[in-house]
């Protein structure tokens, strides 16, 4: 059994709910990463994504001092260090989602875990799955509709 600290991503960096979508976007160029965790006060309290950046953002005509909070999705999902590849795989793809933040059982941030990263350790089949279901249209996380608060 792999288990997600196998895969994961140890080094991640984490932005502010109080920084700005271009400080956020300039971060996200630099690591060469679509995602951050957004962290206030030791509590991850969201997730920020390019697409956010631009589908909240820019298309709805935020300037980019605009505050990460203003765009970024404020409920979490995540996995656990500990937990299953396989059993996590069909968690993504039932969520519709390609990364998940990864917490240890305190609830502290200890990674990021991407269908990429699967993909290179876990081979290519399970990482296809999630793909698969996170292709069909909808979902939680779409940018079709307005942004649940």
């Amino acid at each position: 059994m792999t288990t997600v600290s196998e895969v994961m991503t140890r080094d991640v960096q984490i932005a502010s709910p109080n920084q700005t979508i271009r400080q956020a976007a300039r971060l996200m160029s630099e690591l060469d990463a679509g995602v951050l965790p957004v962290g206030d006060d030791d509590r991850l309290v969201g997730m920020i994504t390019d697409r956010d950046i631009t589908v909240r953002g820019v298309a709805k005509g935020l300037k980019p001092e605009a505050k990460v909070s203003k765009v970024m999705s404020k409920e979490v999902k995540f996995c656990f260090d500990d937990e299953d590849i396989e059993h996590v795989v069909r968690n993504m793809g039932e969520i519709k989602v390609r990364r998940l933040p990864v917490v240890n059982r305190d609830k502290r941030l200890v990674g990021i875990i991407s269908l990429g990263d699967i993909a290179v350790i876990d081979g290519p089949e399970s990482a296809g799955i999630a793909i698969a279901a996170i292709s069909e249209p909808g979902g939680e996380h779409s940018h079709t509709g307005e942004q649940k608060t």
